[in-house]
């Protein structure tokens, strides 16, 4: 395993960080993975050298946080791995308390750590951007947790680049603690930050933790022009189609292919290869439904794409409209039937 500083703080992390949305209920999505089902994954996790495990609240309206806490209590002690949640959506089903208030940020907190079952969030996230509240507003709520030891570090998703430009300023000019990361949409079909959010994290040392970095199961070549809904997450999953539909998509994975199968490595191996040779990238957070995944993401670290293999992998990508910063409905958050 390889390891990096995140951004400006002092916290060395895995190059490969586990996303545990997978894990929690499956009365939340059909494909989520519940304790007995995902202890295994962890171990694995563990036994490769991954350190860093990515959360929020709101994923499986809470019981993703529980599981992840009690896994990681009962496999390593505290200090050996390093535990990132968010807050922004709603965590109950039918409720629309949210947002990034002072209020409800402080709130939420209290309630991810009495769920993670531990005293303080290594990375705590504010998931998306609250257009409602000032910004002072959350950055201040944000910077108190800082200061009373609950936080150790901050760190933002999902914005615009002058969203995040806005939030270091203030946070500089007010001596408040700063983003130190920023967990953004980045793949190889979905490269719009590349434009802004990217060279942004680079000037102001901002760790890059791109979410996923494998398009929602496409870059594992899974799912194809003619069935586009093969695996059961894709079944059930609303932005799978919506963002990576279009034509141009297919033909990065049709490139994509073609250096997989000249390698012999898998397409996801090869795209996380990719992805791990963008400058200022730091941690691409993967999801695993199957334990054999974690180690497929792993195996990235020792592939070294020659400058033709990456010239060739990004000479089809087009430009594509931004996605990932809108905030779901409360339809598309339900449960999939």
């Amino acid at each position: 395993m390889q390891y990096a500083q995140l951004g400006t703080s002092e916290l060395e992390v895995s190059r490969v960080c586990l996303g545990c949305m997978t894990y929690g209920d499956s009365a939340w999505r059909p494909w989520i993975l519940e304790e007995e089902a995902a202890r295994d994954h962890f171990k694995r996790a563990f036994e490769l050298g991954i350190n860093f495990f990515d959360t929020a609240d709101m994923y499986s309206h809470g019981a993703s946080e529980r599981t992840t806490g009690k896994l990681l209590r009962e496999l390593a002690p505290r200090d050996e791995y390093v535990l990132a949640s968010k807050v922004f959506f709603p965590v109950a089903e039918g409720s629309t308390r949210g947002g990034l208030s002072r209020d409800y940020i402080l709130s939420a907190c209290e309630d991810s750590l009495s769920r993670l079952g531990v005293d303080h969030i290594d990375l705590y996230q504010i998931h998306r951007w609250d257009h409602a509240i000032p910004v002072e507003e959350t950055l201040e709520a944000l910077d108190s947790l800082v200061r009373d030891g609950k936080v150790r570090y901050l760190g933002a998703s999902s914005m615009a680049a002058w969203q995040l430009s806005k939030a270091l300023y203030m946070a500089g000019e007010r001596g408040w603690h700063r983003f130190v990361s920023m967990q953004n949409h980045y793949n190889l079909v979905y490269r719009e930050e590349e434009r802004e959010m990217i060279p942004l994290c680079i000037d102001q040392g901002v760790g890059v933790i791109p979410w996923s970095p494998l398009a929602r199961g496409l870059l594992t070549g899974s799912r194809t022009r003619e069935d586009r809904r093969a695996t059961a997450r894709a079944e059930a999953d609303p932005f799978a189609d919506r963002w990576y539909s279009r034509e141009e998509d297919f033909q990065v994975v049709d490139v994509l292919l073609e250096v997989s199968e000249e390698r012999g490595e898998a397409p996801a191996v090869v795209a996380l290869a990719w992805m791990l040779s963008v400058p200022g990238i730091t941690s691409p957070i993967i999801g695993s439904t199957k334990v054999e995944h974690i180690a497929e993401a792993t195996r990235a670290l020792e592939i070294e794409l020659t400058a033709e293999e990456i010239v060739k992998l990004e000479a089809p990508y087009q430009p594509n409209t931004v996605r990932g910063h809108e905030h779901p409905t409360p339809r598309e958050m339900a449960p999939s039937q």
